[in-house]
C-alpha cells in the first residue's frame, strides 16, 4: 500500500534527531497530513520534461548505490498516476542497479530541474521487465529516434513522493536552454558571423 513518504524516511533514529534539533513538531504535522503517492498536474509535466534522474538502490550486502540515468527528454515515462517506466539503455554493463532491483525490489528516484531549483524525490517498488515480456509497456516507453541499445525495461510503482526545498541548488543550464533564452533576448547574437558564400 502506498503511504506518506515519512513512513519510509522517518525511522526511530531519524525522529530522535528531529527531537534533538527541534524540528520534530513540524514534521509530526507532516506525518499526519495524509498519503501522497498519486501524481498530480504538478508532478506529471515535471517528470515528463526531465532528460535525466538519479536512482538509488541497495545491494544484498546492505550498501547503497546511486546511479545517473540519462536519455532524451521525457524518456522516464508516466504510465499512469502511480506508475513510471523507462527503457534501460546499455551502459558500462556492470548491472549494479539491475541486480539490486532484482533482489530488493525497491528504488528511490531523485529528479532535478536545476534552472528552476526544483527537486522531486520518489520512493517506489521497482521491477525489471524484459523487452519482449510486455509489448504494451514496451510500446509506451520506446525511444525510436534515440541512438542507444535497450536491454530491459524498468518499472516503478510509486509508494510516496516529496518535493524538496530549493536551498543550495545552483542553477545550471544546458546549451539548448541558453540558446533559447538568448534567442528570446537578442536573436542577432546567435546568427552566423559570416554571410553564406554563394
Amino acid at each position: 500500500m502506498s503511504r506518506n513518504f515519512t513512513q519510509f524516511a522517518f525511522t526511530d533514529a531519524v525522529k530522535k534527531l528531529q527531537e534533538q534539533y527541534g524540528s520534530r513538531a513540524a514534521y509530526a504535522r507532516m506525518e499526519a497530513s495524509g498519503d501522497k503517492y498519486e501524481l498530480t498536474p504538478r508532478e506529471i509535466p515535471f517528470i515528463q520534461s526531465r532528460d535525466s534522474f538519479y536512482m538509488a538502490t541497495v545491494g544484498e550486502n546492505g550498501w547503497p548505490y546511486m546511479q545517473f540515468r540519462g536519455g532524451p527528454k521525457g524518456f522516464l515515462r508516466v504510465v499512469d498516476s502511480t506508475t513510471l517506466a523507462y527503457a534501460d539503455f546499455r551502459g558500462n554493463r556492470q548491472y549494479i542497479s539491475t541486480g539490486n532491483i532484482n533482489t530488493s525490489g525497491k528504488a528511490c528516484l531523485f529528479l532535478m530541474d536545476y534552472p528552476s531549483q526544483s527537486r522531486l524525490k520518489i520512493w517506489a517498488q521497482a521491477e525489471v521487465v524484459g523487452t519482449e515480456q510486455d509489448p504494451e509497456l514496451w510500446a509506451a516507453v520506446e525511444t525510436p529516434n534515440y541512438d542507444a541499445t535497450v536491454e530491459r525495461l524498468i518499472v516503478f510503482r510509486i509508494q510516496a513522493f516529496d518535493w524538496n526545498c530549493p536551498q543550495h541548488i545552483t542553477p545550471r543550464y544546458t546549451a539548448e536552454e541558453i540558446s533559447e533564452e538568448v534567442m528570446k533576448r537578442n536573436p542577432d547574437i546567435v546568427k552566423p558571423c559570416c554571410p553564406d558564400e554563394e
